[in-house]
This record gives structure tokens, sequence and C-alpha cells, in this order.
């Protein structure tokens, strides 16, 4: 049975380094998001991956498959300048490589980037991602995402363009009370 482990990492390996590009190069070429369309050079990935630990508001989780890293999130914390966005954080580039999906890694991660949130005491965290993202999209809103929103012009991908669905939850209990009666009295506006 294969071993998966979630941890946040605060330094990585030449060996993790290489496992993350590998990880996302599969990922890239396989359509799973994460901005690219096709694997920039290897040097690119490299620089990015160690850009991304330097970041302080930027908390890099990845996932591992038997010891080797296979997926990622990162949860965005807000800069200390933005007092209004201050209790609420963004998940991005959440990949898992084809080779290591459809055992929870993916679920794992984003369960990762919510625990961490609630340490930091956030309330809220927000997401977007393609529409082509089904299996994204499955997870997301299995794990209480609410979808709030619709950019028609979200991407463009071998001349298509493609919409993109932006979603949100609430953490604290007390903020999913809010968003549940401002949901409910939208519903109920929209009837009327």
């Amino acid at each position: 049975m294969a071993n998966i482990e979630i941890e946040q990492a605060n330094e990585l390996s030449d060996g993790d380094i290489a496992d993350l590009c590998d990880a996302a190069e599969t990922a890239i070429l396989d359509g799973g998001g994460f901005g690219w369309l096709k694997p920039p050079p290897r040097a690119v990935l490299e620089r990015y991956w160690r850009g991304v630990l330097l970041v302080p508001e930027r908390l890099l989780m990845v996932g591992r498959l038997d010891g080797r890293i296979a997926g990622q999130a990162q949860l965005v914390l807000p800069p200390k300048n933005n007092e209004a966005q201050a209790k609420i954080a963004t998940i991005t580039g959440n990949f898992v490589a084809p080779w290591a999906r459809g055992m929870g890694m993916a679920r794992g991660l984003t369960a990762a980037c919510e625990r961490s949130a609630r340490r930091h005491r956030m309330r809220f965290i927000n997401l977007d991602l393609r529409e082509t993202q089904e299996a994204a999209i499955q997870l997301y809103e299995s794990m209480g995402y609410e979808r709030w929103g619709t950019n028609p012009h979200y991407a463009v991908v071998n001349g298509k363009t493609i919409a993109g669905y932006y979603y949100t939850k609430a953490l604290a209990r007390s903020a999913r009370k809010a968003t549940a009666k401002r949901s409910a009295a939208s519903r109920k506006e929209e009837e009327s």
C-alpha cells in the first residue's frame, strides 16, 4: 500500500527540488493547471520552487508518495499592509502528478492548507481554477468550497477561451453561519 505524507516545506533539498520539477512537468503536460501550458526549462522551475520558500506570506505544502514529492499546494496569506483582507487566505497552484492521483493527496494538501490557515487565524480561504479541471472542482465542492463566480475569459488554452470558477470557504463557525445566512438571503431574493 502506498504511503502518503503531507507536510509544510520550510526548506527543500536538491532531491526535493528535482521531485517537484518532475511532478510539475507531468502535471503541466496533463493539463493540470498550475498556470503553465507547457513545462518551462528545468532551470526556470528550479528557481521558481526556491523562490516560493523566500516569500514569507507563501506557505508550501508538499505531498509525498513513498517519500517522493508528487504534489503541492500553496497557501498565500495576506500581506501585512492589507488590513481589509487580513483574515482571508488563498490556495494556489494545487496539483498532483498524474502517477500519484486517486490516493487522496489533493484532499490532504487542501486540508493541510486549511489547518495552516486556521493556525494563522484566517477566517476564509479563496481559490480559483479552470472549468476544465473537473476532478479539482469535485474535490473542492466536496470539501465545502462554495462557487461564487465565473469569469468567462479566465484563460486561453490552445487558442480556446476557458472559463474560470471562483470559490470561497468559511473556516470559522461564525463565518460559516454568516455565509449561510447570506446565501439563504440571496436565494430568497432571487425567488421573489
